[in-house]
C-alpha cells in the first residue's frame, strides 16, 4: 500500500494522491484503507515514518569532513535520482499538516543519528569543544536544499563536496561553539565598565575593565 502511495505520489502529484487511487493501484478494497489511514495524511505519516524506521546509520570515515561528503552524497543522490520521492514528500508536506509534523519527525531523527559525526570529531580534536552539531549538520546540509530543492538549480556535482568543506572550515574556526557572554570594553580610559554583555560565539570571555583593552 505504501509502495503505491509513493508510486502515485511522484507520477501524479500531491492533488491526484487520493485514497482511492491509491487502493485501485495497490489493488486494495478502499475501506479497508479508511479504516487504517482514514485519509491522505495518514498515508503520508506512514511512507515517513517508515523511512525513518530503516536503521540508517552515519558513515565513520575518520575524519569529520570524509564524513559530512559521504552524508552530502547521500542526500544529492536521493534529490537527483531517477524517482524523486524525496522532493515529492517534501512538496507534500507543504499542503498536509500531518506529512508536515512527520516530516519534520524524520529530520529531527536523521540529524540526531548524525550528531555522533561531530562528537567524534570534537574528541579526535578536529574542532572546537562545544560545536553544536545541530548547527553545524543543518548548515552542511542546506545548500544541498537550497540550490536543488528551492531554486531548483542544475545538478552540480561538485556541491555535496563544497559545502561539506566549506563547513569543516568554518567549524574548525568555532563558527558552530556555543555562545559565551563577554562584557563591552570601555572604549574611553576613564570610562566605567559596561554592565551590558554581549555574546560572541567561540570566545573566552573578556574581563569588564580597562586592562582588557
Amino acid at each position: 500500500m505504501l509502495d503505491a502511495v509513493r508510486a502515485h505520489l511522484v507520477e501524479y502529484g500531491y492533488d491526484a494522491l487520493a485514497v482511492d487511487a491509491v487502493a485501485d493501484r495497490a489493488g486494495v478494497h478502499r475501506t479497508t484503507v479508511y479504516r487504517r489511514w482514514r485519509d491522505v495524511g495518514g498515508l503520508l505519516a506512514d511512507v515517513l515514518a517508515e523511512a525513518a524506521d530503516d536503521g540508517w546509520r552515519p558513515p565513520d570515515t575518520g575524519s569529520l569532513e570524509g564524513d559530512l561528503i559521504a552524508v552530502n552524497r547521500e542526500v544529492f543522490a536521493a534529490l537527483t535520482g531517477g524517482s524523486p520521492i524525496t522532493i515529492a514528500l517534501i512538496a507534500a508536506s507543504f499542503r498536509s499538516p500531518q506529512a508536515a509534523e512527520a516530516l519534520r519527525a524524520f529530520w529531527t531523527d536523521r540529524y540526531a543519528r548524525c550528531a555522533v559525526l561531530v562528537r567524534r570529531a570534537v574528541e579526535r580534536g578536529d574542532i572546537p569543544a562545544g560545536s553544536v552539531a545541530h548547527r553545524l549538520l543543518v548548515a552542511a546540509t542546506a545548500p544541498l536544499y537550497h540550490e536543488l530543492v528551492l531554486m531548483r538549480s542544475p545538478a552540480d556535482g561538485q556541491l555535496a563536496e563544497r559545502a561539506a568543506r566549506d563547513v569543516v572550515a568554518a567549524a574548525r574556526a568555532g563558527v558552530f561553539t556555543e555562545s559565551v557572554p563577554i562584557c563591552a570594553v570601555p572604549s574611553e580610559p576613564d570610562a566605567e565598565p559596561a554592565k551590558d554583555c554581549s555574546l560572541r560565539s567561540g570566545q573566552p570571555p573578556l574581563r569588564c575593565s580597562r586592562e582588557a583593552r
